[in-house]
């Protein structure tokens, strides 16, 4: 999907805008229509868009410091379309989940359940994280529950299909799983820096 540098749409924001008014000011409104035109289009599209898709992307090569503060680009969430405001959760946990705050992870992840994602593969990710997360802090039947959520999902990718085994796997050698967490090891960690493919932003 195309996408405009947020910088670079910055900038144009800017020249179109001021431009245009120079122009009403200097010729008259009809000579500044399409530069005020194309600044308000520019505008309107990082209210509702946000950063939430070069974020993403910045996951995806490992530069989480670079994705928050991508992310933090974004000016009102709330005034995301709903899909983009879900994603927009799912990146803030997947970077809470990064630094180890579990708990605004947790948040974070239910958020974007709540409003719901654009595809089955990003719910399994959903899930795989909070079931992670669930298990990390002994909640087995919690994470039995987001198990649960994944058998009714039709996931295509084959990454995420691993992980779900990997997954089934630990949560049937709990012991293992409670050992390995002793030594600072944890064997269902999901990646979600790891490569696969982005989802649609809209």
């Amino acid at each position: 999907m195309f996408t405009i540098n947020i910088y670079v749409r910055f900038a144009l924001i800017a020249i179109c805008l001021v431009g245009g008014i120079i122009l009403a000011i200097a010729y008259g409104f009809w000579y500044a229509f399409p530069f005020l035109l194309a600044g308000i289009i520019l505008l309107v599209g990082y209210f509702l868009l946000g950063t939430v898709q070069s974020a993403a992307q910045m996951i995806q090569e490992q530069k989480f410091d670079e994705a928050e503060q991508r992310l933090n680009l974004t000016f009102k969430p709330e005034w995301l379309f709903s899909t983009n405001r879900a994603y927009y959760n799912m990146v803030k946990g997947t970077l809470a989940a990064y630094k180890k705050d579990t708990d605004s992870a947790a948040t974070y992840f239910t958020k974007a359940q709540d409003i719901g994602l654009g595809s089955d593969n990003e719910t399994a990710m959903l899930e795989l994280q909070m079931a992670n997360i669930a298990a990390s802090k002994n909640k087995w039947q919690q994470a039995q529950v987001h198990m649960k959520k994944l058998k009714g999902l039709n996931v295509t990718e084959p990454q995420i299909k691993e992980q779900v085994q990997q997954m089934e796997k630990a949560m049937k050698n709990r012991g293992a799983v409670k050992a390995a967490r002793r030594q600072g090891i944890n064997p269902m960690q999901t990646r979600p820096g790891g490569k696969r493919r982005r989802p649609k932003m809209r």
